[in-house]
């Protein structure tokens, strides 16, 4: 049984850490051709997110900068190795202090969205039918999970910049965040640990589990 167990763990914790293995691109593999396609294909992105925001009429909320420098900045800070884009967007609301908390939320569930499906589709693989693993505590671990990710990455989400466009009676509003890969598996490190104890799964493994993670747990290049 402990057994069983601890291969669930490894594979929750396998799939976390392959949710985190994005590939950077390594420059030095370019040619000079690959090089320069690469910075034009980047300009030509800059230009058409440039256009669509002037289109659209969204403006940089917030700041005193220019919208052109804020995506320079923006899309610097991606280019930097383990940095991650997490969007946070509202619909309808009125304030701008409203709109940016209702933004915040949204990415924070975005992301917990993002890493809980991964880890529901695995317990929910090696435990659903187990008579000793009611399903109410696999759903019950599930939605613990993705709750504790999101309060837990908060700490990790940076702002990047934010805009915004009026709709009538109400405002749109997106913020863009930056997160780093390896906060980011922190505090899914941190959220499956206190899921865990919410629930009757693995709980008597705690002690190996935090082995595991603290050992084999990396963010792959």
């Amino acid at each position: 049984m402990k057994s069983k167990f601890f291969k669930m763990s490894v594979m929750v914790m396998f799939a976390i850490s392959t949710l985190f293995a994005i590939p950077q691109v390594s420059y030095a593999q370019l040619s000079k051709k690959q090089e320069k396609q690469l910075q034009k294909a980047k300009e030509k992105e800059y230009k058409n997110k440039l256009k669509e925001y002037q289109k659209e009429g969204w403006k940089l909320a917030g700041s005193s900068r220019s919208i052109e420098v804020a995506l320079l900045e923006h899309y610097a800070r991606l280019a930097e190795k383990g940095n991650k884009e997490i969007p946070g967007e509202v619909e309808q609301c009125k304030s701008v202090n409203v709109c940016r908390q209702y933004a915040l939320t949204n990415a924070q569930n975005y992301y917990a969205n993002l890493v809980g499906g991964k880890v529901e589709g695995i317990v929910t693989s090696m435990l659903k039918g187990n008579a000793e693993n009611p399903e109410e505590e696999i759903d019950k671990f599930s939605g613990a999970f993705k709750k504790q990710v999101a309060m837990d990455v908060s700490g990790a989400l940076t702002e990047s910049y934010s805009i915004v466009k009026n709709n009538g009676d109400s405002r749109q509003y997106k913020i863009f965040f930056i997160l780093n890969e390896e906060e980011g598996r922190a505090a899914c490190e941190r959220a499956l640990k206190k899921s865990l104890k919410e629930t009757k799964l693995v709980l008597n493994e705690m002690d190996e589990i935090s082995r595991f993670i603290n050992e084999n747990v990396t963010i792959e290049d």
